[in-house]
C-alpha cells in the first residue's frame, strides 16, 4: 500500500505547503498589503483543497484494493484450500504510467467510441473455472484460476483486430484448463474448447510441473520514440512550447518533441485515442480529451479530459468521467482571465459544450451546441464569457451568463452559407475570423454576429487551419496545400505551396522566429518559414499498419501497412531513411539474412523483393489472390517460406543474395489461413500456426508435413513468432478466443518474449514461457490492437506497430 499512497504523494510538493502553513506573512500582524495578504490566502486555500483532494483520491484507492482483496479471500474460501500465494499478487496491477499519477475508477459507463480506434467488440466475461476434470491416469490437469495481474478481460471492449478470424467472441462456456501427461511429455490447452496438443523437450519432462508460477522477466520496457502523428481526422493538435518542444498526439500518447536536441518526451496518462489538445496560456499547463476507453481490469472507462503538467508530465485533474458521451472533439482555455475556465465539446448526438473551472473541477455551465458536426470551439480573446463554435451548417456565439450559455447565430445574409465552417481565430482587435468549405475567409465584427469583411475565394476548396502570428498577421491553410499570409488589412503578402507528398495543411501553428509549423493531413509535422522550403520533422503511416521486419545486423527496421507505403526508419537516428509507394496494400515484410533485400507481402497475393539500400525493385511474383500474412527467410538465406490466407505455405529457393528465386512447391495440409511461420535453426524445418490453433511441422526442401513427435519435439527453433507451442503457450490469458494474441517475438538472446495484443498492450514476459497464465509487465500506448511486435538485431530495442492508431512505438530494453 505505501507504494500506491506513494506516488500520490509525488503529485505535490507537501514541503511547499508546510511553508505555507509556517508562513506568518499572511496574519494580520504582518507588513503585507490587504490584496496581498488575500492573495496569499487564496494561495493557501488552494494549496490545502490540493492536499484534501490527495488524500481523498489516495483513501478511495485503498478502499477499492481492500474491497478487491476481501472478494478474493471470500471466493477463495468458497473453492476450499489452494496453494498459499502473497496477497498483494490478488490485486490487479495498476497500470504503469510514468507520469506519477494513479486516480480512483470513475462511474458512468459509456458507448463504445466509433472513432479511429476501429470497431470493437463485446467479450463476455468467462464463467467461474470448475476445478472438477476428467483426465486418463497419465494427465495432470492444473487447478490454478488467475484473478491477478489485471489480465481479467471480462467485458472488454477491444479494438478490432481485422482479420478473417477476428470475429469470433470470447467463449461463455467453462474454460477448460491445460493438462499436463508426463508419460508422452505434452502439455494440452484449450482455446474456444479446442484442445491444442504441445509436445515438449524430452529433457523438460521429469522436471516439469503444471502448478509451478513463472518468473517475471527482470528487464522492464521504456517508452523511447514515438514514430507518426494524427493529423489525418484530428485539429488544432500541434503547438510550439516555450521549452523549444513541439507537442502533439498520436494513439493514447502526447509526445513532446525537442527537434534542436531530438529528444521526445511522452505524457502517458490517457487509457485510449487522444482527440484534442490545448495549451494554457502559461504555456506550461495542457489539457487533452479522450475517447471512451477500457481499464486494466475491463471495464468500461469514460471519455474524459486531463489537465497536466508539461514539465512534470504529472496529471494535475481529471474533468468530465461520467458526463461526456463517446469522445472529446475540441478544447480550449480562455485567455483573458488567467485561463482559468476551459470549454470542451463532445462527440454525443448533441455534441454537448461546457465550460469548466478546471482547477476547482468545477462545471460551470453546459448546453446542446449541435446535432450536427463540431469542429471548433474557442474563447474570445479579451472576453472569457464568449465561446465560439464552428462546424457543419454554423457558427455560433456563446455568452456565460449566470450559470447559461446563451447563443447567438451568426448571421450569413448575402453571403452564400458554407457547408462547413472549419476554423476560428481572432484578429488583435477581437473580431472573428473564419474559414470554411467554399475557400473563404470572413471576418465577424467584434461583439457581434455579423460579418465586416469577406476575403473571397481566399483558398481553392477548403480552408483548415487560421493561426494569428505574434505580429499580427494571419496565415491560412488549406486542401489546395498552399500557406498563405495576409495583413492587418487582410491583403495577401504572400503563398507558399507544400509539396504534394506531404498532403494538404491540416493545422498551422506559430514557430520560432519567422517560422511556422504545420501538421496536414498525411500525418506529416513539417516545420519552415513563409517565403522559404519546408522541412518533415514527423511523418508516420496514414492506414492500418500490419508489416514488421528488422535488419539483420543494422539498427535499422521497416514497416508497410493499408497506405501502400513501405518504409525504412533509423532506430539510431529515429529517422526516415527511405519510403516507397507501392500499387497494393502491404501486410507483412522480412528482410533476407544478409540485410541486402527484403521482401513483401501484399494483400492481393503478389509479393515484390526490394533492393534495401536503393529500394529498387528486384523481383515480383504472386501466390494465390489472398493476403500473405507471413513472409519468412530460412536463416541460411536458401529459402523463403509465404504465408498466405489460401491456406497454403509457399517455399521458394533463393539465390545470388535473394536476388533470385524459383518455386520449389507449396505445403498443403493447414484447414485454415496460416498466421505465424518460424524456421529451425539449421533451416531443415519449418514450424507453422493456423487461425483454427493448428500447430504443424514441415520439411520445406520438399514441402512434405512432419508427424512424429519425436522428430520436433527437440528441433531448435531459429525465431519463435509462433503464438502456439509449448514455450509461449504461458503467454495466453484467461477466456481468450484465440485471436487476442496478434504477434509474438522471442528475443535474440533467448531471455525474453513480448507480444502484442487486441487491447492496446505490450506485454514482456520471460523466455521460456512454458507455465500456465505466466506474468508479464504490460505497457500502454497503443491505442488500437497491437499488430506486431520485434527485438532489433542486438535487443536493445523493441518496436511495435498499432493497427488502425498508425502509430509506430520504439521501446528501449532496461
Amino acid at each position: 500500500m505505501e507504494d500506491g499512497f506513494s506516488s500520490y504523494s509525488s503529485l505535490y510538493d507537501t514541503s511547499s505547503l508546510l511553508q505555507f502553513c509556517n508562513d506568518d506573512s499572511a496574519s494580520a500582524a504582518s507588513s503585507m498589503e490587504v490584496t496581498d495578504r488575500i492573495a496569499s490566502l487564496e494561495q493557501r486555500v488552494q494549496m490545502q483543497e490540493d492536499e484534501i483532494q490527495l488524500l481523498k483520491s489516495a483513501l478511495a484507492d485503498v478502499v477499492r484494493r481492500l474491497n478487491l482483496s476481501e472478494e478474493q479471500q471470500a471466493l477463495g474460501s468458497r473453492r476450499g484450500p489452494t496453494k498459499a500465494r502473497p496477497m498483494i499478487a490478488t490485486l490487479p496491477l495498476r497500470p504503469t504510467v510514468n507520469n506519477g499519477t494513479i486516480l480512483p475508477k470513475k462511474g458512468g459507463s459509456t458507448l463504445p467510441s466509433p472513432s479511429g480506434s476501429g470497431s470493437r467488440k463485446d467479450i463476455s466475461t468467462t464463467a467461474n473455472k470448475s476445478t472438477v476434470r476428467r483426465a486418463n491416469s497419465n494427465e495432470h490437469v492444473g487447478t490454478l484460476t488467475r484473478k491477478d495481474s489485471g489480465d481479467s478481460k471480462g467485458n472488454r471492449t477491444r479494438a478490432g483486430s481485422t482479420g478473417s478470424n477476428s470475429s469470433g467472441k470470447r467463449s461463455d462456456s467453462k474454460q477448460r484448463d491445460p493438462v499436463f501427461n508426463a508419460e508422452e511429455g505434452y502439455v494440452k490447452m484449450y482455446l474456444k474448447g479446442r484442445p491444442i496438443t504441445m509436445f515438449m523437450p524430452k529433457d523438460q519432462v521429469d522436471g516439469y510441473c503444471l502448478e509451478a508460477r513463472g518468473d517475471l522477466p527482470c528487464n522492464k520496457l521504456k517508452l523511447d520514440w514515438v514514430y507518426g502523428y494524427r493529423g489525418r481526422d484530428c485539429r488544432s493538435n500541434l503547438y510550439l512550447l516555450p521549452t523549444g518542444e513541439t507537442v502533439y498526439f498520436i494513439a493514447s500518447v502526447v509526445v513532446l518533441f525537442n527537434v534542436d536536441e531530438q529528444l521526445q518526451r511522452h505524457y502517458t496518462g490517457h487509457t485510449d485515442d487522444i482527440k484534442c489538445l490545448a495549451v494554457h496560456p502559461d504555456k506550461i499547463t495542457i489539457a487533452t480529451g479522450q475517447v471512451a476507453g477500457t481499464s486494466s481490469d475491463g471495464k468500461q472507462l469514460a471519455p474524459h479530459v486531463r489537465v497536466w503538467d508539461s514539465v512534470s508530465l504529472n496529471t494535475l485533474h481529471v474533468l468530465g468521467a461520467g458526463f461526456f458521451d463517446r469522445a472529446l472533439v475540441c478544447l480550449a482555455f480562455s485567455k483573458s482571465n488567467g485561463g482559468n475556465t476551459l470549454c470542451v465539446v463532445d462527440d454525443s448526438n448533441d455534441h454537448v459544450l461546457s465550460v469548466w473551472d478546471w482547477q476547482r473541477e468545477d462545471r460551470l455551465a453546459d448546453v446542446k451546441c449541435s446535432n450536427e458536426s463540431v469542429f471548433a470551439a474557442d474563447f474570445h480573446p479579451t472576453d472569457s464569457n464568449i465561446v465560439v463554435t464552428c462546424g457543419k451548417s454554423h457558427l455560433y456565439f456563446w455568452t456565460l451568463e449566470k450559470s447559461m450559455l446563451v447563443k447567438k447565430q451568426g448571421l450569413f445574409e448575402k453571403q452564400e452559407k458554407p457547408k462547413f465552417v472549419l476554423c476560428v481565430t481572432f484578429a488583435e482587435n477581437g473580431d472573428t475570423i473564419t474559414g470554411d468549405s467554399s475557400g473563404n475567409i470572413l471576418v465577424w465584427g467584434k461583439g457581434t454576429n455579423r460579418i465586416s469583411h469577406v476575403i473571397q475565394g481566399a483558398h481553392e476548396g477548403s480552408i483548415f487551419a487560421l493561426c494569428m502570428l505574434r505580429n499580427g498577421t494571419l496565415v491560412s491553410g488549406g486542401k489546395d496545400r498552399r500557406l498563405i499570409s495576409w495583413d492587418s488589412s487582410y491583403q495577401q503578402i504572400q503563398t507558399v505551396e507544400v509539396p504534394e507528398p506531404f498532403g494538404p495543411i491540416r493545422t498551422v501553428a506559430e514557430g520560432r522566429g519567422e517560422t511556422v509549423i504545420i501538421g496536414t493531413t498525411k500525418n506529416f509535422v513539417l516545420q519552415g518559414s513563409l517565403d522559404g522550403e519546408f522541412n518533415s520533422i514527423t511523418q508516420g503511416h496514414t492506414d492500418e499498419l500490419w508489416g514488421l521486419a528488422v535488419h539483420p545486423w543494422k539498427p535499422h527496421f521497416l514497416t508497410c501497412g493499408y497506405d501502400r507505403q513501405v518504409c525504412l526508419w533509423d532506430s539510431s537516428s529515429h529517422q526516415l531513411i527511405w519510403s516507397k509507394s507501392m500499387e497494393d496494400a502491404a501486410q507483412s515484410a522480412d528482410f533476407h539474412p544478409s540485410g541486402a533485400v527484403v521482401a513483401i507481402g501484399t494483400q492481393t497475393g503478389r509479393w515484390l523483393v526490394l533492393d534495401t539500400d536503393t529500394k529498387d525493385l528486384v523481383t515480383v511474383h504472386t501466390d494465390g489472390n489472398e493476403q500473405l500474412s507471413v513472409m519468412r527467410y530460412g536463416p541460411d538465406g536458401n529459402f523463403l517460406a509465404i504465408g498466405s490466407h489460401d491456406n497454403y505455405i509457399y517455399i521458394y529457393a533463393v539465390v545470388e543474395n535473394g536476388r533470385k528465386y524459383s518455386r520449389v512447391g507449396k505445403c498443403s495440409g493447414h484447414s485454415s489461413f496460416i498466421t505465424h511461420v518460424d524456421w529451425s535453426l539449421d533451416s531443415q524445418y519449418l514450424v507453422s500456426n493456423s487461425g483454427d490453433y493448428e500447430i504443424l511441422y514441415w520439411i520445406p526442401s520438399v514441402c512434405k508435413q512432419v508427424v512424429s513427435v519425436e522428430t520436433t519435439r527437440d528441433i531448435d527453433w531459429a525465431t519463435h513468432t509462433c503464438t502456439l507451442g509449448f514455450q509461449v503457450f504461458g503467454l495466453w490469458p484467461d477466456g481468450s478466443d484465440g485471436t487476442d494474441i496478434n504477434a509474438v517475438c522471442r528475443s535474440n538472446d533467448k531471455s525474453l518474449l513480448v507480444t502484442g495484443d487486441d487491447f492496446g498492450k505490450v506485454h514482456l514476459f520471460a523466455y521460456p514461457c512454458s507455465q500456465f497464465r505466466a506474468p508479464s509487465h504490460v505497457y500502454g500506448g497503443h491505442s488500437s490492437h497491437v499488430t506486431n511486435v520485434t527485438f532489433l538485431s542486438n535487443d536493445s530495442y523493441l518496436v511495435s506497430t498499432g493497427g488502425k492508431d498508425m502509430s509506430v512505438m520504439q521501446w528501449r530494453i532496461v
